[in-house]
């Protein structure tokens, strides 16, 4: 058993989950193995930054706070300006329509498994489903990748 393979990919999946399941045929692993690796370090990824992530936003806070003190103090303008980026802006509209579920479920596939689950926390940190809701995205969409990842072997399986 090559562990290097395991690790890898699974190392690829803390931070790129989308990726990741692409890259187990290349590496000689079955579909189990690959899902199984893929999954394994987008959750281990998602609980750290689940339990990290308050520490986070609050201590980008009070790094705000910081910068806007010192500029008060200097006698600077410190600009409230808002950035409506083409990502902040589908995250509202995620949030919107979809809620909960949509956040917790695309948020860590789309930006990656850190970003996509401090933004999780940071609408749906204090909901109790936030954590399992992640965890269960995590599982479909790795599904759902390494079946295409492996679709020609999927496709041939059930037609032999």
């Amino acid at each position: 058993m090559n562990w290097g393979k395991y690790l890898g990919l699974l190392g690829i999946a803390t931070f790129k989950f989308m990726v990741a399941p692409f890259g187990g045929k290349p590496l000689n692993l079955s579909f189990i193995e690959t899902y199984l690796a893929c999954v394994a370090g987008a959750i281990l990824s998602a609980t750290i930054f689940f339990f990290l992530s308050e520490y986070l936003i609050i201590k980008s806070i009070k790094k705000r706070q910081q910068k806007r003190k010192e500029a008060k103090d200097m006698g600077l303008p410190f600009p409230e300006k808002r950035n409506f980026t083409f990502t902040n802006k589908l995250i509202v509209k995620i949030k919107h329509v979809f809620g909960i579920y949509g956040i917790c479920f695309i948020a860590p596939l789309v930006l990656s498994i850190p970003i996509g689950t401090i933004i999780s926390v940071k609408f749906y940190g204090k909901d109790k489903r936030t954590l399992p809701l992640i965890i269960t995205g995590i599982l479909v969409n790795g599904f759902v990748l390494t079946s295409l990842a492996y679709m020609k072997q999927i496709i041939h399986f059930f037609t032999a």
